[in-house]
């Protein structure tokens, strides 16, 4: 019997028993919201951050069971107070680093500072130009980036913890961030301090560090641009009718592959952008820290993916108070909660206030009957002042002339301090002088009018601009109102920032380097406050026609800024 159950056994050996194979889970999904704030052109606005640090306060406690916040900046976070620039911009760093910044764009104005010290420029080969923003990059905890920026000959950019790009995890999400800087960067800082840099095209650098993002495995790619554009009207994203069609970020954002960039944070420009561009989020919020943007992506998640289910894009918004001695948002709650001043913050500044709160406040003699007011794109009370002050500052000066970009606040009425004239003039140039004929300014005054850029202030002549066709003609008046002759010799005061080829308004028209002097001895703020102090009080009247008669502009010309002459324009 054995023997039989044996062979049984062996002639029909055991089948295993087959079992359906375990159901593959599906992927984990989840639905978190990421909110992306950024700032862009806070000048040094130290006495803002801890306010800001309050809005980010109350929406980091609302996104703590749902999401993230990620806090971005997209440069010239720098120049602009006694508190940045007296520490080179470190108090600003210290800042940035309370409030929590992830990356940071560079912006041309962090070259401003040059070598590290109290010298501002590079005029050897002993000086390191980029030895403050050096200092500056080493000191942050957050990144730097910029895809464009290079050394000349396409060499990397010599500083190398700034990267093209950096990947940043939020909520689990890995978000690409990749930097870029305005083409015209190089000729809206210090000439000597960038002399050796180039910039690469900012589309193509943008595109290039997006796809290699995306290789790494980027869930989202942000592009943080210190290059901008503007909108007059910013209520209805999708409404792009105010807004410049032609300004960088905005051809940026249309020549950009579809699908490598999700949001654009831009600066540079001063404006506010809260608008959907070629299918990308494009978000600017004005400048000096009055208010931030804002965009929440609602994305829904997986191990490998994530995907965009929606997309808000917030106005920027304003920031309640601007003073570190007024109460805070009294008024105003953010994420339903009261705005309170972050005390984190406060406590990261509070030296570096302290510290020039006896300049700040330093009295100057001088009683300003009334507000003088700047004004970028059109003729100002403060724009005439101060060209007038140049030229009274160089005896024997035909003419003076200033860029708009370099005032930076209106001077209040009352008693003036010196921390009021810093911040009206933030930088530290010098006196120039430059030697040329009167074609040759007309020529300068004609090239601003069909530029982008701020108008340029004028003393001690007047111009008048017409078209003749398609062709801009600029005539010069003396003070007598009679046209000057194209080759009068003119001297001419201005900023050794002009007169080194800032705004490029110099190229290609004063060429004789020995027709240049730059005066190192004699600090432009300086000579602005002795002029200040000299004039009589009804000079300083803004109210009065001696500092702008809009009847009689110093500088008359068609239509509006940028001048386009076609064969039908007409004379002003």
């Amino acid at each position: 019997m054995a023997l039989v159950l044996c062979l049984l056994a062996c002639a029909h050996p055991a089948v295993p028993v087959q079992r359906a194979a375990a159901p593959t889970p599906a992927p984990k999904v989840q639905r978190i919201t990421l909110s992306i704030i950024a700032t862009n052109d806070v000048h040094g606005h130290l006495e803002q951050l801890p306010l800001l640090g309050g809005y980010l306060l109350n929406l980091r406690r609302a996104r703590a069971a749902d999401g993230a916040v990620l806090l971005l900046d997209a440069g010239d976070v720098f120049q602009g107070t006694l508190e940045s620039n007296s520490t080179e911009g470190a108090s600003m760093v210290r800042a940035y680093d309370a409030l929590g910044y992830a990356a940071v764009a560079v912006g041309n104005h962090e070259f401003d500072f040059g070598p590290e010290g109290a010298q501002t420029l590079a005029l050897s080969a002993q000086d390191d130009p980029l030895g403050a923003l050096a200092a500056r990059v080493a000191q942050a905890h957050f990144s730097w980036v910029s895809a464009n920026l290079r050394a000349k000959g396409g060499e990397p950019f010599p500083l190398g913890n700034v990267a093209r790009s950096v990947m940043l995890q939020a909520a689990g999400i890995r978000v690409g961030v990749v930097g870029g800087l305005t083409m015209d960067a190089l000729m809206q800082t210090a000439a000597p301090n960038v002399a050796g840099l180039e910039l690469a095209p900012l589309t193509a650098a943008v595109a290039s560090e997006a796809s290699a993002l995306r290789q790494r495995g980027a869930q989202l790619v942000i592009a943080l641009l210190h290059a901008g554009g503007e909108c007059r009207d910013t209520h209805d994203p999708d409404d792009l009718s105010s807004c410049d069609p032609e300004a960088e970020v905005f051809q940026l954002a249309r020549g950009l592959p579809q699908g490598s960039v999700d949001l654009i944070v831009s600066g540079h420009t001063h404006e506010r952008i809260a608008h959907r561009v070629a299918g990308i989020a494009v978000i600017e919020s004005g400048a000096n820290a009055r208010a931030f943007g804002r965009v929440d992506l609602l994305l829904e998640k997986t191990a490998t993916r994530a995907t965009i289910l929606s997309e808000r894009i917030f106005e920027p918004h304003p920031l309640c108070a601007e003073q570190l001695d007024a109460p805070a948002c009294t008024r105003e709650s953010y994420e339903n909660a009261p705005v309170q001043r972050d005390p984190a913050v406060l406590r990261a500044i509070s030296a570096d206030v302290e510290a020039v709160r006896a300049l700040r406040a330093k009295a100057l003699g001088v009683e300003l009957p009334s507000e003088v007011a700047r004004a970028g794109a059109v003729e100002s009370p403060l724009g005439n002042l101060v060209a007038e002050l140049l030229l009274r500052a160089v005896p024997g000066a035909d003419a003076a002339i200033n860029n708009a970009g370099s005032l930076r606040a209106s001077l209040p009425a009352g008693p003036l301090t010196y921390g009021s004239v810093f911040e009206m003039f933030p930088f530290d140039n010098t006196l120039a002088t430059v030697q040329l004929p009167a074609s040759a300014l007309a020529a300068i005054v004609g090239k601003n009018l069909q530029s982008g850029h701020g108008i340029l202030a004028l003393a001690g002549v007047r111009a008048e601009a017409h078209c003749e066709g398609t062709r801009l003609s600029v005539q010069l008046l003396g003070r007598d109102g009679r046209a000057l002759a194209p080759s009068t010799p003119l001297r001419v005061v201005l900023s050794d920032y002009l007169a080194s080829r800032g705004e490029g308004l110099l190229q290609g028209l004063v060429d004789d380097p020995a027709a240049v002097t730059i005066l190192r001895d004699r600090p432009m703020r300086d000579a602005l406050i002795a002029g200040l102090q000299a004039l009589p009080a009804a000079q300083l009247d803004a109210r009065s026609r001696t500092l702008f008669d809009p009847q009689r502009p110093r500088i008359a010309y068609p239509g509006s800024r940028p001048v386009r002459c076609t064969p039908a324009s007409s004379s002003p």
